[in-house]
Formats: structure tokens, C-alpha cells, sequence
């Protein structure tokens, strides 16, 4: 049994509605035994507007909501992408700032960077733990650096990780296995991370 401060952390709501980060954090929680629930699973899906000024903050807004909604503890991630030569855009408008879908933001990010040869980039990701109260009770923000390329590698992953490689390989997010993102991902990090909180309070 996992326990903070009096409530139960093996139930948890993930306050997102985007499968894709629902997969990666079921499979880095299975091993502890947490059931997490998908939010866009849940009978009255919720959607919270992205009003904070970081990472953090956004993450906050969105796992406070959920947990209030639910009724259980939920788990938030804001990401997004930062590259050193567009001043740290895209950052938190990765999501949206070139269209409403991943490949337009994608496209943009290559219209921006044409020329460009500064390709120093990181994947930013913030978690929060929030409370049915509506309280923060942990959060984290990790990176992971890299560069950005010019054109499209690979299919795997999702948001911009066929333009994305990370420190110390030469193939992209979208071209490297699931199993070695999960190791290496801003996302990864942030929720190993979590995970050793888990395990403090489990032992």
C-alpha cells in the first residue's frame, strides 16, 4: 500500500486525455502496481485551460482540476519542446503553435530553423501530484537534451520526436525503440523521478 499524508496513491487519474502519454506512464507505473485511469476514459472528460506562465504551472492547473473532478489522486504533465536558438520557443505552445496537430507544429519548427546552425533543443516535462482537495503535494520538471534536424526520421513516438535527437545517439525519437525512449525522455525522468517517491513511501 502507497500512502501521502493519509490518502492512497494505488488508484491515480492521469489528468490528460492524450493516449499517448496515458501508455508511457502505465507501463513506467505497472511495476509498483498502481491502476491508472485514463482521463479521457473517465464519464465526464475535463478540459482545463493552459493559463499558467510554465510548465509547472500548467501541470498544477491540470492535475488539481482532475483530482477535484474525480475525486482521486491525479498525475499531470505539461511538455513541450525548447530550442536555444528561437529564444526557448516553442516551450509551452509546443502543442499548438504552428496548427492544431502535431504535424503543423512540426512544420513550423522546420520553417524556423531553416539556416539555423545553432541546433542545441530540449524536451521539457513538469509533473504534479495533486490531491482531490485540489492541493500540490509533489512536482518535478526534468529535461532532455539534444538537437533538432531539418527533416521528418522515423514513425515511432509522437509531437516532435521525428525532428529530435537526443544527447549521445544519432537517430531520432522517432526512429529509436519505445523501450529506449522510456529510458532516456524528459517524460521518463520526470516520472522515475515520481517513481522513487513511490518507493520511499512504500519502504
Amino acid at each position: 500500500m502507497i500512502v501521502m499524508d493519509g490518502v492512497s496513491l494505488q488508484k491515480l487519474v492521469i489528468a490528460s486525455g492524450n493516449r499517448h502519454k496515458y501508455e508511457e506512464f502505465r507501463a513506467l507505473l505497472a511495476p509498483l502496481g498502481i491502476e491508472l485511469i485514463f482521463g479521457g476514459d473517465c464519464e465526464r472528460p475535463l478540459s482545463v485551460e493552459e493559463t499558467g506562465a510554465t510548465f509547472l504551472e500548467n501541470a498544477a492547473l491540470k492535475a488539481c482540476a482532475w483530482a477535484k473532478h474525480t475525486g482521486l489522486p491525479a498525475i499531470s504533465d505539461d511538455s513541450g519542446i525548447e530550442v536555444r536558438a528561437l529564444n526557448w520557443q516553442p516551450g509551452i505552445y509546443s502543442s499548438r503553435v504552428g496548427g492544431e496537430d502535431d504535424e503543423a507544429c512540426r512544420q513550423w519548427l522546420i520553417a524556423n530553423m531553416a539556416g539555423e546552425s545553432d541546433r542545441f533543443a530540449r524536451y521539457a516535462a513538469a509533473l504534479v501530484l495533486a490531491f482531490p482537495d485540489g492541493s500540490v503535494h509533489w512536482q518535478t520538471l526534468a529535461y532532455c537534451n539534444g538537437r533538432v534536424i531539418q527533416e521528418k526520421r522515423g514513425g515511432n513516438g509522437f509531437g516532435y520526436d521525428p525532428l529530435f535527437i537526443p544527447e549521445g545517439y544519432d537517430l531520432t525519437f522517432g526512429e529509436l525503440p519505445a523501450e529506449t525512449k522510456a529510458k532516456l525522455s524528459h517524460r521518463a525522468k520526470a516520472s522515475q523521478a515520481f517513481i522513487e517517491m513511490l518507493h520511499r513511501l512504500k519502504s
